[in-house]
């Protein structure tokens, strides 16, 4: 078992990670039914929730059947963050984690996210003042460092721990590389693998099939692995990696029912959370993520991304079912989708 504070996990848990306009309730919800063990929201700004933000407020959503789940904050001001821990303590996550690693232009320019990674003592002031204003497990997301002439992370895992973090997820990449290149995961072994580490040490970055979790998982020792892009269209990736680690063979792809039965269950908690007119819109952006690799399918997607009512949109996804039953899916490489790619980096 892997422990957050009181929270109990099982034996290498898989993270979803928090994404922003990507991790809201309609995606978790197929995530958990496919395996995920520990969910985050979208990333919230203190100071948004502080001014009662109503997109800020609405991220405080979350559901029974989720958990564990863990509301993320970021912001770059004690005061801010201290009182959106105690806003969050009201909403009774199972923990709050503190983002100190988004590296879009609009927060790390700021002084938040990957940006305060260039003021080791304001994170630490930062972390504390959240650590004491809440009586939930604090955690922390973040990256290696600033970039290549900053690579802190060592310093940054131990002066957390010792204000009191109950876990670390670690990004294998600095903030100047946004999501480019390669993960360098070297770091990430190493701090866990430092004897001052007792807080759980979740890896993050590039785990795109069941083969390099386990490899991993293996070679850098972390307690557990937090996907992001990989997720985004594929959450069968859960359970493959699960299925995988326990018994070193590979699980068949989705069916074209599952991947379809997918489609509709995030449709519906979508219509269900946002409404009909919003919840229909943002599903277009999800279908060929969804439906990639089906021949032929592009003709099925441009009148799912028309369609602006939900019962012809069920129909469409009948359609879909009754043309490639019986197909049978090949296994192809999972996409690690830029969702920040439009996001400068200077």
């Amino acid at each position: 078992m892997v422990n957050i504070g009181n929270i109990s996990l099982p034996d290498f848990p898989l993270l979803l990670a928090p994404m922003e306009d990507v991790s809201d309730p309609p995606f978790r919800a197929v995530c958990k039914d496919n395996g995920a063990d520990l969910m985050y929201t979208e990333f919230i700004s203190s100071e948004g929730l502080i001014r009662d933000a109503i997109k800020s407020r609405r991220k405080l959503d979350i559901f029974d059947y989720e958990r564990p789940i863990g509301i993320q904050i970021f912001g770059g001001d004690e005061d801010s963050l201290a009182m959106a821990a105690r806003i969050v303590d009201v909403t009774q996550p199972d923990l709050l984690d503190i983002n100190f690693g988004c590296p879009v232009k609009k927060v790390a320019l700021k002084g938040a996210g990957a940006g305060v990674l260039k003021d080791i003592d304001l994170m630490v002031r930062l972390t504390d003042a959240v650590v004491r204003s809440t009586s939930l497990p604090v955690t922390v997301k973040t990256r290696l460092g600033w970039d290549d002439s900053m690579l802190n992370i060592e310093e940054v895992a131990e002066r957390l721990q010792d204000v009191g973090i109950k876990a670390l997820a670690i990004h294998g990449r600095t903030r100047c590389q946004m999501y480019k290149g390669e993960a360098d995961w070297t770091l990430i072994g190493k701090v866990k693998n430092n004897p001052r580490i007792r807080i759980p040490i979740f890896g993050n970055g590039d785990i795109d099939s069941p083969q390099k979790a386990l490899e991993y998982k293996n070679r850098y020792g972390v307690d557990g692995i937090m996907i992001g892009r990989a997720a985004i269209g594929y959450p069968w990736i859960f359970r493959e990696i699960k299925h995988f680690v326990q018994t070193g063979t590979v699980l068949p792809p989705p069916t074209v029912e599952e991947r379809v039965n997918v489609v509709r269950k995030h449709l519906q908690k979508s219509v269900e959370w946002k409404g009909a007119i919003v919840g229909i819109n943002e599903m277009r952006r999800h279908y060929a993520n969804y439906l990639k690799g089906l021949p032929n399918i592009k003709e099925y997607r441009s009148k799912l991304v028309r369609l602006t009512e939900e019962a012809p949109i069920r129909e469409v996804l009948d359609e879909i079912i009754e043309k490639y039953s019986g197909l049978e899916m090949q296994a192809t490489p999972i996409e690690l989708i830029n969702y920040h790619e439009k996001c400068p980096v200077n």
